[in-house]
């Protein structure tokens, strides 16, 4: 990074690209590099040249950290009910005559979505509520479902899986979970038509709901099993641990799902063992405290157990300190086959261009291991050679 300063003011160009000018007194010099300026320089001038400087410093940025057009990009962690533009929900709350905390968008940003990180997940996940206190009608779950998929086409994604939970989203209104099932379905698919964007839908048990909620949200999901790819059980990890649903992901595993599971975010890399080896999951959400194990690093990487990483989430969840912390860098060096995805994005206030061009270069990544993280969002994701290489074929 590097600042300049001349009287009293100074720019910073940040490693996120922003600039920020303040009143500064000092004469400052970067670490690694220093802009120098003759007396003659007005301030003008010298703001001029600093913001044609940040131009080159973000071309040189897009040069090194970059997502890869010889690859399919993927989000294959993304809740579809965390994802529920502002702008939806106070469509709904008017279409629906419903009492919102605001009406209008600035206004309703910080009940919504993330402004500053939360002090747990529990904290962070209540900013979800308001985007599925608005689902008055299993049209309002199909628009969100159908918009999810705009989303994903306008942020350049050549494949997304779409998690969500039916019982989270019906409970305001008391929805009828399998009508919350085929709403999604259908906008889904619609959606996909529209933009070309492949998709598949995992369900999600939320766990915080307790082991009877859950086997319903099953039932409903196993009602359109051959429209579900896989299971995940989501939401307190600490309170609902794994071994609860035992009984649960048999079921999935015996209708032919695929396995992906919650664990290693709010627990210890005990929760992502029992994940492993009581549920059969084959990937794993987060899994950030698998990093304290190195023999689970090593079972992860030589068995191919895929981590569904999510950096933004993580440091707004407070799970990791800081992104200089986060344990994805440690994963890939390890050979474990994690991936860059968003979680919430909207919740979040971010795009998935954001995890890679800013988020992950700021975790530490080489160029090369955001190249991995993106190769190996495709082979862990829940889809058929077959289908894997039909989207490398787009690229070729």
């Amino acid at each position: 990074m590097m600042l300049v300063s001349y009287t009293d003011c100074v720019v910073f160009l940040g490693q996120n690209n922003v600039i920020k000018i303040k009143t500064y007194t000092n004469i400052v010099s970067s670490k690694n590099s220093t802009q120098r300026f003759s007396q003659k320089h007005s301030k003008t001038n010298l703001l001029s040249a600093l913001l044609n400087r940040h131009d080159e410093l973000i071309q040189t940025d897009k040069k090194r950290f970059m997502i890869t057009k010889t690859l399919p990009l993927t989000d294959i962690h993304r809740h579809l009910d965390g994802n529920i533009r502002i702008q939806t929900i106070l469509d709904l709350g008017q279409q629906y005559n419903l009492d919102l905390p605001a009406y209008d968008i600035e206004s309703l940003r910080p009940h919504v979505q993330v402004m500053d990180n939360q002090p747990d997940l529990l904290s962070f996940l209540s900013k979800l509520d308001w985007g599925v206190k608005v689902l008055a009608s299993l049209d309002a779950c199909k628009r969100i479902a159908f918009e999810n998929m705009q989303d994903a086409a306008q942020q350049g994604l050549d494949y997304v899986e779409l998690r969500f939970s039916p019982g989270y989203m019906g409970m305001t209104h008391q929805l009828p979970l399998e009508g919350v099932v085929e709403a999604v379905i259908a906008g889904v698919k619609e959606g996909s038509q529209a933009y070309g964007v492949k998709a598949n839908l995992i369900g999600i048990m939320s766990r915080t709901f307790g082991q009877e909620a859950c086997e319903k949200e099953l039932n409903a999901l196993l009602a359109h099993k051959n429209d579900i790819k896989a299971l995940d059980l989501a939401g307190d990890e600490l309170g609902f641990p794994g071994n609860l649903f035992i009984d649960h992901f048999k079921k999935a595993r015996d209708a032919g799902w695929h396995i992906t599971v919650h664990a290693g975010e709010a627990a210890g890399p005990e929760s992502i063992w029992q994940a492993i080896e009581e549920l059969g999951a084959k990937r794993i959400g987060h899994g950030v405290k698998a990093v304290q194990d190195l023999k689970l690093l090593d079972y992860l990487a030589k068995h191919q157990i895929g981590i569904e990483s999510c950096l933004t989430s993580n440091i707004q969840t407070n799970t990791v300190p800081s992104l200089a912390e986060h344990p994805l860098k440690t994963f890939l060096e390890h050979g474990v086959l994690a991936t860059i995805n968003t979680d919430d994005p909207a919740v979040e206030g971010i795009e998935i261009q954001h995890e890679y061009l800013t988020a992950a270069p700021l975790a530490g990544l080489s160029p090369e291991q955001i190249y991995t993280a993106q190769e190996n969002g495709l082979k862990v994701a829940f889809l058929s050679e077959q289908e894997k290489d039909e989207l490398r074929q787009k690229y070729q």
